[in-house]
């Protein structure tokens, strides 16, 4: 197969929905995903490629019984918040190599089943023993930032006042009120610089694509490149805060594969679990130069109506974090928005986009993984 296609995705809403179990929410995406691609006949999906990481065992198999998805391959896959991605990552590669014409892909995770606030770190790590949560992390690596370029207050809340902006366009997202700076810097601090609104929210959703070759449908979405790695042992060797080096790696196979470059890009989807994120990733990508992302959002080059948006979905910020089902949300965004189905957020023109989500949290390395993924062209 010479190129694999995104036939089409769907979401339920995010959101901290307890009484809705991984199931019901499952049937929504993949209902809907299968209506966009045109697909009636449920005999046309020869695999499916599932993502969670808090779910339990069996999660997808008991969402694609209820809809009569039986007898084929099942593989689950478990990536950290880069987990749905890896899904679409693996099923592309699927697809092309010829193993399966058509795979459908799953991410879910119903975060409030296990969690109240931060996800608990795992004790047999050195940071978790030490109780530092993802909060921490990504505080240190703002702590790092300021260090090498320095870091104003306002660049940080510059993100989430943009990405709240962004998402009070989204139906389907989790926090849809708008933010100013002076609210995003006053409201409770998490890790010292990253206040409560700079800090994404746990959130139970679904999220689901189908992929298969091309078939003459204008409405398919080429994937034109996508790379996936884990992080290197962080030993301290780069001079990068935490993550840098994995997410430029990826994105420069991407690139390469899509025979682009971030200049061509006219919109992103990129992980900013908390706003240093964003700025970190928008640097790692090429957008901006080591230390340039501040100036990058205060500028309104990443916001709607901005030369590249970023996050006009809202992002995790808005959006919510459900862990397995963000990556596919994030590709469900681009889809529509290269289709101009994006309704009051729709990036004008928009051609090419590209997804980066970035998984961390395991001690010693520079992050779980990291995909990153180039659509139409």
């Amino acid at each position: 197969m010479s190129a694999a296609y995104v036939y089409g995705v769907g979401t339920s809403r995010f959101g901290r929905q307890p009484g809705v179990g991984a199931p019901w929410l499952a049937q929504q995406a993949i209902g809907e995903a299968l209506d966009d691609a045109g697909l009636d006949d449920l005999g046309a999906i020869d695999a499916v490629f599932a993502g969670t990481v808090f779910g339990a065992p069996g999660t997808a198999q008991r969402a694609l019984q209820l809809l009569g998805i039986t007898g084929v391959p099942i593989l689950t896959f478990e990536n950290a918040c880069a987990t749905s991605t890896t899904a679409l990552h693996e099923a592309r590669h699927a697809v092309l190599s010829g193993r399966f014409r058509r795979v459908l892909c799953l991410g879910v995770e119903t975060m409030t089943l296990h969690f109240s606030g931060p996800i608990t770190p795992e004790e047999t790590d050195a940071e978790g023993r030490a109780g530092l949560a993802l909060p921490g992390v990504y505080a240190m690596v703002a702590s790092r930032y300021e260090y090498l370029y320095g870091l104003e207050p306002k660049a940080l809340a510059a993100v989430s006042v943009k990405n709240r902006r962004h998402g009070a366009l989204n139906p389907r997202a989790q926090h849809r009120a708008e933010v100013t700076a002076e609210e995003v810097l006053a409201s409770r601090m998490v890790a010292d610089p990253l206040t409560l609104l700079q800090c994404c929210d746990i959130s139970d959703a679904a999220t689901a694509a189908v992929i298969g070759g091309e078939r003459g449908v204008g409405r398919d979405v080429r994937i034109a490149g996508s790379a996936l790695r884990s992080g290197e042992l962080w030993d301290h060797r780069s001079t990068h805060p935490w993550g840098y080096e994995l997410m430029s790696t990826v994105a420069g196979q991407a690139w390469r594969e899509a025979g682009i470059g971030p200049g061509d890009v006219d919109v992103f989807e990129v992980h900013d679990a908390f706003t240093i994120g964003e700025i970190t990733a928008t640097e790692a990508l090429g957008i901006a130069e080591p230390g340039g992302g501040c100036d990058l959002v205060l500028s309104g080059h990443t916001a709607l109506g901005g030369a590249q948006p970023v996050n006009p979905s809202g992002g995790l910020l808005s959006r919510g974090h459900p862990l397995g089902a963000t990556g596919l949300a994030q590709i469900a965004e681009t889809v529509w928005q290269l289709r101009g189905d994006a309704g009051a957020r729709q990036v004008e023109g928009a051609r090419v986009a590209a997804v980066e989500t970035m998984g961390g949290g395991t001690a010693g390395i520079d992050g779980n993984g990291c995909v990153v993924v180039v659509l139409g062209g």
